[in-house]
């Protein structure tokens, strides 16, 4: 550690005890923006034999517990700094060195499970209900499920989980060290969105270097420091993959994605289902092109939403369309000298099936197109089926597509025109 750094610690160390609450606001406003401050304490926390370690945790501590809203997401920033440290050191049990580590964890512990009355904190999640809509799914496109969780909803049957009421704890044992470390990385993660950039990288890298470390992949991400393995749990390692979730799309791509593999690498050596459920639906929910750069900032997930309103193919074939289907109408040409109608256009007097057919007397209207097209087909039907027409089938034919050619190009039949 540089004697710069180092000045840097004591005159913030020195400064924090001669401010009033009257000016603690303001203080707490100016203190993010300060850089250099950030990573001398960054050095500070890893050299546990730096003998500015103690002052400085215990200055993190008063932040925490001043009830500014700032100075308590300030002392979270390193909260994954600090829970590696300690992981390490007892890892090399080495104790000693990591007494203010633990104290400040375990104060920052204590004062989280308690309200501002003293009174043990019970954290409840209500579990998504599948029958009501979300930005993640639609309840139709889920099937007979989705009536089912309706039938419940109606119930008012909705699975509320609980965590807590949680005891207070005076020291990190074997058996407790994972339960208080899985929650304070709980209150790390309710916090994500205020966390800067050095702070989520710190956490990429911790998470990788404690699934890692005493196994054969350490010597792939070249490692250095300890040596042997720390042990983790499931929901420790879950809370890890809740933070590596985000720090995806917010500007640290590239180490999400190492710590993400390191994770599920040590979720697989453990054995534990829940990590790695968690750590595959990450992965298929992730897009399929990396990231050009990882410096690029907050990044936005991308969710396909189903509409609400069912959408029907216009092509469909319904009744609607089959009632709406008519014959084309051919329009003949438009001449002012011509006064004839297509309406009156009649067919002119050719027997088909050797009946002959009806004559329109005078003043009576003429037959319709689409009349006549249906006494047409039905000619050629009952020609193709009579045997009395074999005969004369050949001539008839050719006369009937030289009437219908004519229907076709619009031409005034040389038949009789009723006037």
């Amino acid at each position: 550690m540089f004697t710069s750094e180092k000045g840097v610690v004591e005159e913030w160390l020195s400064e924090f005890k001669t401010l009033t609450e009257t000016s603690l606001p303001n203080y707490a406003t100016n203190l993010k923006d300060k850089s250099s401050l950030v990573s001398s304490l960054y050095k500070v926390i890893q050299e546990p034999q730096s003998e500015l370690l103690e002052p400085v945790c215990h200055q993190l501590f008063e932040f925490y517990r001043s009830g500014e809203e700032q100075l308590l997401r300030f002392t979270l920033q390193f909260l994954p700094e600090l829970i590696w440290c300690y992981l390490a050191v007892s890892a090399s049990r080495n104790v000693h060195s990591s007494g203010c580590i633990e104290a400040l964890l375990l104060g920052v512990y204590n004062l989280e499970i308690v309200d501002k009355h003293g009174h043990s904190k019970v954290l409840s999640f209500t579990i998504p209900s599948l029958s009501k809509p979300s930005v993640y799914h639609e309840p139709s496109s889920i099937g007979s499920m989705a009536l089912t969780e309706s039938a419940l909803s109606q119930h008012g049957l909705s699975k509320v989980v609980y965590s807590g009421p949680h005891p207070q704890r005076e020291m990190l044992t074997a058996q407790n060290r994972f339960e208080v470390l899985t929650f304070l990385l709980l209150c790390y993660n309710a916090a994500l969105t205020y966390m800067p950039s050095v702070s989520l990288q710190s956490l990429c890298q911790i998470c990788s270097r404690i699934c890692v470390c005493g196994y054969p992949r350490q010597h792939v991400r070249k490692y250095k420091g300890i040596s042997s393995r720390i042990p983790v749990s499931s929901g420790f390692m879950v809370q890890m993959l809740t933070g590596i979730y985000f720090a995806f799309y917010n500007g640290e791509w590239d180490l999400a994605q190492k710590a993400l593999d390191d994770i599920t690498y040590r979720a697989q050596l453990e054995l534990y289902p829940e990590p790695l459920l968690v750590a595959n639906a990450i992965k298929a929910s992730l897009p399929h092109g990396t990231m050009k750069s990882s410096k690029e900032g907050t990044r936005c997930i991308q969710v396909e939403i189903t509409p609400t309103s069912s959408r029907i193919s216009r092509n469909a074939v319904t009744s609607m369309s089959i009632r709406g289907h008519r014959w084309k109408r051919h329009e003949q040409p438009d001449n002012n000298n011509d006064t004839t109608e297509l309406g009156i256009l009649v067919i002119p007097e050719i027997s088909v099936t050797n009946v002959a057919g009806e004559r329109t007397g005078n003043g009576e209207k003429g037959r319709t197109l689409g009349e006549i097209d249906a006494q047409h087909i039905q000619g050629v039907q009952e020609t193709a089926t009579d045997p009395r027409t074999e005969s004369k089938g050949l001539p008839e034919i050719r006369r009937q597509k030289s009437v219908r050619k004519m229907m076709e190009d619009g031409i005034n039949s040389p038949g009789r025109v009723q006037f």
